[in-house]
C-alpha cells in the first residue's frame, strides 16, 4: 500500500475538526508547495539530477531551511536509488514519508506539553515582541480549561506598553486570573507572587508571561534567567515547560530568534503562531531538524479554540491532503 493511501486511511479513522484544521491552515503553504511539485513532475520523464536541483528550489522557497533541504535531497536519492523509482510523481510519497521521519527524528523527541496531575505545572514563555507570545498565552489557558484544568496567568511583561493590560484582556475573555504589579516592576518578583498564589489556590498550572525585547539581548537574557532561578529555587524541577513562540510568517528570522533563545535558556518546545497566514510552512521541519527542537504547539487560525497540539501526520496530510484524498 502506498504512503498515500497508508495516510488516507489513518487520517479517516480520526477524520476530526482538527484535521481539517490542518488542512485549511496549510492552504497557503499546500497550494504553493503542491503546485510547483506538480508542475515539477508533470516536466520531467525521468527523476534525474536536473529534477533534484529544481526540487531543492521549491523546498528552499518553502522555507523548509537549506540544511534539511539538502539533508532531505541526499536521502531521497538514496530512497529512489534503494526502490528503483524512475516516475517523478512516485516521488511525492517518498517526500512525504521523509518530512514525517524527519519531523519525528532519531530522538523520538515528545510533542505532548510535559503537564501531569497532582503537581504545579509552570510554562515559561518566551519570544520576541509582536510574535503572538500574548495570544498564544491566553489561547493555551483556554484549552487547559476546556480541559477540566485550573490556570492562572502571570503577567511577566512588565517592559512592554500595554502587555499587562492585554494579558488581563484574554484573562477576562477565558475566565482566568492574572497575578500583575505595576509597569517596570521586577518580572522575577511578578512570577514569585503568581507561584505563591498559584499554591494557596491549588492551581494546576501557572503560565508566565515574560518581556520580549531583543534590542538589547543581554539585558533581556539576564532577565530570563533571573526568572527561571526563582522558578527553580520556588518549584524544584520547575519550569516544567519553557516554549518560545515564534511568528512562522517570519520564515528564517524564525530560526534566527530560536537559536538565540535556546544559547540563552533551555528552550523545551515551539508555539508556530500564525502558521494559516504563510506559504512557508516548511519553517516546521527546519526547527526540529536544524535546532531538534519539537514544536508542540501550532496556530492555525485566529478564534479562541484554533491553538492546537502539533501533529506530525496532520502536517503531511495539510501539506499533501490533495493527493492524500486522491489515493
Amino acid at each position: 500500500m502506498s504512503f498515500f493511501k497508508k495516510l488516507k486511511e489513518k487520517i479517516s479513522k480520526q477524520k476530526d475538526s482538527v484535521t481539517a484544521k490542518f488542512k485549511e491552515g496549510l492552504e497557503k503553504t499546500r497550494s504553493s508547495f503542491t503546485e510547483s511539485l506538480n508542475e515539477l513532475v508533470s516536466r520531467y520523464r525521468k527523476v534525474d539530477e536536473e529534477f533534484f536541483e529544481e526540487l531543492e528550489e521549491i523546498l528552499i522557497t518553502a522555507d523548509v531551511g537549506v540544511q534539511t533541504v539538502m539533508d532531505l535531497i541526499d536521502e531521497l536519492k538514496m530512497e529512489v536509488k534503494r526502490r528503483n523509482i524512475q516516475e517523478p510523481k512516485e516521488v511525492r510519497a517518498a517526500i512525504s514519508e521523509k518530512l514525517v521521519e524527519i519531523y519525528q527524528g532519531e530522538d523520538g523527541a515528545p510533542t505532548d506539553l510535559n503537564i501531569e496531575d497532582g503537581r504545579l505545572n509552570i510554562v515559561l514563555f518566551v519570544g520576541v515582541n509582536g510574535v503572538g507570545k500574548t495570544t498564544t498565552i491566553g489561547k493555551l489557558a483556554h484549552r487547559l480549561k476546556e480541559e477540566g484544568k485550573s490556570v492562572l496567568l502571570a503577567a511577566g511583561d512588565t517592559f512592554r506598553a500595554g502587555a499587562i493590560e492585554q494579558l488581563e484582556v484574554w484573562g477576562d475573555r477565558v475566565g482566568v486570573d492574572v497575578i500583575k504589579q505595576s509597569a517596570g516592576s521586577d518580572p522575577a518578583a511578578v512570577v514569585y507572587d503568581a507561584i505563591q498564589a498559584a499554591r494557596s489556590r491549588k492551581v494546576d498550572v501557572l503560565l508566565c508571561d515574560t518581556a520580549g525585547r531583543l534590542q538589547n539581548k543581554m539585558n533581556l537574557m539576564k532577565e530570563l534567567e533571573k526568572v527561571k532561578r526563582v522558578i527553580e529555587r520556588e518549584i524544584p524541577g520547575a519550569p516544567h515547560e519553557v516554549l518560545l513562540v515564534l511568528d512562522a510568517t517570519t520564515g528564517q528570522n524564525a530560526m534566527s530568534q530560536a537559536r538565540q533563545f535556546s544559547e540563552a535558556t533551555n528552550v523545551t518546545g515551539i508555539a508556530l503562531t500564525k502558521l494559516d497566514g504563510t506559504a512557508k510552512g516548511g519553517i516546521v521541519l527546519a526547527i526540529r531538524n536544524e535546532l531538534n527542537i519539537p514544536v508542540k504547539l501550532v496556530g492555525l487560525g485566529e478564534k479562541m479554540d484554533d491553538l492546537e497540539k502539533f501533529d506530525a501526520e496532520k502536517y503531511v496530510y495539510g501539506l499533501f491532503a490533495d493527493l492524500v484524498d486522491e489515493a
